[in-house]
């Protein structure tokens, strides 16, 4: 197994743009403004931080640095086209960490890029629907075999290599690209369209690729929320979903410094996301149950929440690596299916641990 390692973080600024490059008329050639959040992800060598575990947050402190003087100024005083592909090109240029491999520009709840070292953009954007459905191949009794309804979530994923390009797959574009699905999703129960008689979320993903991809050839992953913490990629080969968790728990970095604060016990809010490949199940129509998913993980799930994870039995130390590491081993003889784990401490600042293909990137 040949295990990758990213180790994460996040830092926001508040900015004013305006875009030039965009057609006459469009809103965003207005003076205007965003909350963004800046992601870095790297590669980080043995011993570049300050202290083996402290990689996120002296990764977080440098990223910090560098989008400071963007913070409550005007975007284009720094860049000469402030799209969010050219953001991420000023944030990587100047950010001084070896190991980079994705910097990514969230400048809304609900769209961002993700730039890699080879200027290779992953733009994604996210929709919202309210449907019923009814899953017809659950077995008998499944909660799920009754009629009910989500508030269903989908990402379009589309990647470009952008060459020296100001801008990637425009956001007006994918959003004209869903406006048929909206259509026929919004306010609709699923299993009337022809094709989705049985629609989890992993033939959801599948039902939008087929129909989608001809019209959006960057089109490279579909993501399905059912809820806000599981969900399904499709990308017209593999099936991925996710299980998503929150732990409330306590912790010590027993590799710091004497005086740091972090040798004290502290705690976090982390994120927890546990990615599985599998194949479709023709019968369920499904790759694993999220409900299994859950089961199977509870056991674990007990020893890290509201635990402080200092005291757990074999774990190296505390920092999101570590535990990400710790869970794995744990969980894998039971979920043969996990290939990948993300953990963060704070919103976009932790751990992504893969052994498998890494898969789309998901917001934070």
């Amino acid at each position: 197994m040949t295990e990758h390692l990213l180790h994460t973080a996040a830092a926001g600024f508040e900015s004013a743009l305006q875009v030039g490059v965009l057609p006459e008329g469009h809103r965003s050639r207005r003076l205007h403004g965003h909350s963004f959040l800046a992601t870095a992800r790297a590669r980080l060598p043995a011993g570049w931080a300050s202290f083996p575990g402290a990689e996120v947050e002296d990764l977080g402190a440098r990223l910090a640095q560098v989008v400071a003087p963007l913070d409550y100024e005007s975007l284009n005083a720094h860049v000469d086209v402030p799209t969010d592909e050219n953001l991420a090109r000023w944030i990587r240029a100047r950010l001084d960490v070896p190991g980079v491999e994705q910097i990514g520009i969230q400048s809304t709840a609900h769209s961002g890029v993700d730039l890699d070292r080879n200027d290779h953009a992953h733009v994604w954007r996210r929709y919202v629907f309210q449907a019923a459905h009814q899953l017809t191949g659950v077995p008998a009794g499944h909660k799920c075999g009754r009629m009910h309804g989500h508030g269903f979530e989908v990402i379009l994923h589309a990647d470009q290599d952008l060459g020296a390009r100001d801008l990637g797959v425009d956001y007006d574009h994918l959003d004209a690209c869903w406006a048929p699905f909206h259509a026929q999703f919004h306010h609709g129960c699923l299993n009337d369209l022809p094709g989705l008689h049985n629609p989890t979320s992993e033939i959801i993903a599948r039902w939008i690729w087929e129909r989608l991809k001809p019209a959006l050839p960057e089109l490279s992953w579909v993501t399905v929320y059912e809820t806000a913490s599981c969900g399904a990629h499709y990308d017209g080969r593999h099936f991925r979903i996710w299980k998503e968790l929150t732990l409330d728990s306590a912790v010590r970095l027993k590799r710091a410094p004497e005086g740091d604060a972090r040798r004290r016990v502290h705690g976090h809010t982390y994120t927890l996301r546990l990615h599985l490949t599998a194949p479709l199940d023709t019968v369920r129509g499904w790759t694993v149950d999220f409900g299994d998913v859950k089961e199977v993980f509870n056991p674990i799930f007990r020893d890290l929440d509201h635990q402080p994870l200092h005291e757990l039995p074999g774990v190296a130390d505390n920092d999101p690596a570590s535990l990400a590491r710790w869970i794995r081993d744990r969980t894998l003889p039971l979920l043969p299916q996990l290939d990948r784990i993300d953990l963060y401490e704070t919103r976009g600042s932790g751990a992504i641990l893969s052994w498998g293909e890494e898969g789309p990137a998901l917001p934070v």
